[in-house]
């Protein structure tokens, strides 16, 4: 055997090389002139379909934000507008592709097979992934909370500094900044939602009159409902509904706060600072030594 034989490329015999040739240029010609123009125009088609899409988005976004409703945020309304894009874009690239590959002559029927079958595959190992997406797209379109309310979810209570489709970033008291994925939110207490309210306990001994603690309570109230300082905070008038507890020596006055959200930490410190300044002004004896005044939420605290 000669070199010239070794390189020489090896054809099947009875086959006709010029024949065989002739018959690819023949397909290779037709492809140009039939399929290969449809394919570009099934490209144009799908690029400018996309561009119309997200144009039209955009537009509708940039109108729309103006005229929102008061219980849909921008950053909502944008974001579920960007989730259908999004959604709208892989459809039209999907059948393009799939049409695309028809002119190409391939049997779609076992690549759908496969594409299903490699799809469940993913979709079982991805499944927290998609519980993911599928709570933040409800957290966003149902307005649960907004960037800066403070929220509980999860088992942990802190300030929306994120939020995303994929999860959610809180920054509690303490600085520590919690991730949390969307699919482990189950229950959302929303603390910063309309409005907020504060129930003061006042304690004093059994043996002060009942009808002097409530004036001086209703007083106090009002001086710091009427402060400049504080009168924006307010969305009622504080209110004084009696005796809450009697009992061991002493008797609980409850007061109910109802003031802006985030605003109820300043109010509740003020009115314990005026509370304390009003009994001693009045000679108001405390339930016992070692008691305080003013309890917050059923936690004492020195006033």
């Amino acid at each position: 055997m000669t070199l010239f034989d070794i390189l020489q490329p090896a054809v099947p015999i009875g086959v006709n090389l010029p024949a065989l040739l002739r018959d690819w240029r023949e397909d290779t010609m037709n492809f140009l002139r039939h399929d290969a123009p449809k394919i570009v125009l099934v490209l144009i088609a799908s690029y400018v379909l996309t561009r119309l899409l997200r144009a039209i988005a955009r537009k509708s976004a940039e109108v729309h934000v103006r005229k929102l409703p008061p219980g849909v945020s921008v950053q909502q309304f944008r974001t579920v507008t960007s989730v259908i894009t999004s959604v709208g874009v892989f459809v039209i690239v999907f059948v393009a592709a799939l049409e695309i590959l028809s002119l190409l002559g391939l049997n779609l029927g076992p690549m759908l097979a496969s594409a299903g079958i490699a799809g469940l595959a993913i979709g079982f190992g991805a499944q927290t992934l998609v519980h993911d997406f599928i709570n933040g797209f409800f957290i966003l379109l149902e307005n649960q909370y907004d960037i800066g309310d403070v929220v509980r979810i999860a088992g942990v209570k802190g300030t929306v500094e994120r939020m995303s489709l994929r999860m959610t970033v809180l920054r509690d008291e303490d600085g520590t900044v919690h991730l949390v994925p969307n699919s482990a939110i189950q229950i959302v207490s929303n603390t910063t939602r309309d409005w907020a309210q504060i129930a003061l306990r006042v304690t004093v001994a059994y043996s002060e009159p009942s009808e002097k603690i409530i004036t001086l309570l209703k007083q106090t109230g009002e001086q710091v409902r009427h402060d400049p300082a504080f009168a924006e905070d307010f969305v009622s008038d504080i209110q004084v509904p009696g005796i809450d507890r009697v009992g061991n020596g002493e008797v609980e006055y409850l007061m109910l706060i109802k003031t802006r959200p985030s605003k109820q930490y300043a109010v509740t410190r003020e009115l314990r600072r005026k509370i304390k300044e009003c009994f001693e002004q009045n000679k108001i004896q405390s339930a016992g030594p070692g008691r305080v005044y003013v309890v917050d939420q059923g936690t004492a605290k020195a006033s």
